[in-house]
């Protein structure tokens, strides 16, 4: 069987280089004393009325042509700002320098913002582990970090960091369940309860798919979490009646005690000898009022348990 082998450079990524510019202040000053001296020079030439050869003229236009096509190579870049340098199609560098620079003028200067940007993913509906519907979106802080990846290795990185960021967000939400469950293992981690631990997992995953275009992630929290609308409030109520069990359990736990603590202290005083039939009816009135969620009403036995 015959494998098709992809050619060594078309697995080449074009990774970002320094190109250092020159001071543009110091240019201004080249390209208008050329300018001034070749215009002084022609215009002097033209007064002193003898006979113009034509090369001589040449020769003085060239100054001024040649400081017009210096000042042409001036450009400006704002802090946390770079300019992509390719000369007839052929990447060149990148200038990261601040304020007025200069570079060879044949040179094309493609300005990129290095500054941090925001994704605000909208709200997706997805499954999570249990493959119960969930909304989920997330803000993703992210900016270039290497300006030649992000601009000629995808064909619109900003596109691209939102596409890629949608999928990593769903691929996230499968790894986790929305809450807590009887088939889940105990500690193991949620998206409503494990927001820490699902923001770095998230952080990882949208870094190593950024990594082609050359974007560095800065930070990622979920924005919203919810279930879906269609099955809301049938969760809503299971919420509910799971808080509704753990607050009985609690409340019995402290009623048995508080019973064991008041037969305990019944008998280390020697206030009343009561037999296992007294302990039985006494523990049980005890928990009715501990455990009753109303107000009970007391009755008042004026006879025996036996008559």
């Amino acid at each position: 069987m015959s494998t098709t082998s992809v050619p060594a450079h078309a697995k080449k990524l074009i990774q970002e280089r320094s190109r250092p510019s020159l001071d543009g202040y110091f240019m201004i000053i080249v390209g208008l004393l050329l300018i001034a001296g070749g215009a002084y020079a022609f215009f002097a030439l033209l007064s002193s009325g003898a006979d113009i050869a034509v090369p001589t003229v040449l020769m003085r236009l060239a100054f001024v042509v040649a400081g017009i096509f210096l000042l042409s190579g001036l450009y400006m870049l704002q802090p946390n700002e770079a300019a992509l340098l390719s000369l007839f199609g052929q990447y060149k560098g990148t200038d990261r320098s601040e304020g007025l620079r200069w570079v060879n003028p044949l040179y094309a200067k493609r300005k990129l913002s290095l500054r941090a940007r925001t994704l605000n993913t909208a709200a997706l509906k997805v499954n999570d582990k249990r493959g119960n519907p969930v909304e989920i979106g997330a803000a993703i802080v992210w900016r270039v970090q290497d300006t030649a990846l992000a601009i000629y290795n995808v064909d619109d990185f900003e596109r691209f960091v939102q596409i890629q960021a949608e999928a990593a967000i769903r691929h996230l939400a499968t790894q986790y369940a929305y809450d807590d469950g009887e088939d889940l293992a105990e500690g193991e981690t949620t998206l409503r309860a494990g927001m820490d631990v699902v923001a770095s997992a998230m952080r990882d995953e949208l870094h190593n798919r950024f990594t082609a275009a050359g974007i560095d992630v800065e930070d990622a929290k979920l924005t919203h979490l919810a279930y879906a609308a269609e099955i809301a409030q049938v969760m809503l109520r299971r919420q509910q009646a799971e808080a509704i069990i753990s607050a009985r359990k609690k409340i019995v736990h402290g009623a048995v005690s508080m019973v064991e603590a008041a037969l305990q202290g019944l008998s280390e005083r020697k206030i009343c000898e009561l037999d296992d039939e007294r302990k039985a009816a006494m523990v049980s009135n005890l928990l009715v009022v501990l455990c009753s969620d109303k107000e009970t009403q007391p009755v008042i036995n004026t006879g025996t348990l036996y008559n």
